[in-house]
């Protein structure tokens, strides 16, 4: 049960991680530079910043707790980076975690 709950965190706060890298890098940045409103690089950078170091803190969390090599921490971790990231690892994480409640059924 605790494998499969530290998967689901992770794979929620990728998603929001992910929606907020999205809304940093194509709302509040064009908003900053195009039309001279720094407040929302503020405002959302911090939301961001937040979310990526409870990404990552989860990240670790998850990785001891399901017992996974240092390459998949790297990969998960590495996805947090990019814009897309959390997207593109999300379908391998959600495969993850059916597998681990298919095990438990």
């Amino acid at each position: 049960m605790l494998k499969i709950k530290a998967i689901k965190r992770l794979r929620y706060i990728g998603i929001i991680e992910g929606i907020s890298s999205l809304l940093l890098f194509f709302m509040a940045m064009p908003l900053k530079y195009i039309f001279g409103l720094p407040e929302f690089v503020s405002v959302i950078g911090m939301i961001h910043g937040l979310l990526f170091t409870v990404y990552v803190i989860l990240t670790i969390q998850s990785a001891i707790v399901l017992k996974r090599p240092l390459y998949w921490t790297f990969k998960v971790f590495i996805a947090s980076i990019f814009p897309f990231g959390p997207f593109l690892i999300e379908p391998s994480l959600q495969r993850e975690q059916l597998a681990l409640i298919q095990e438990k059924a």
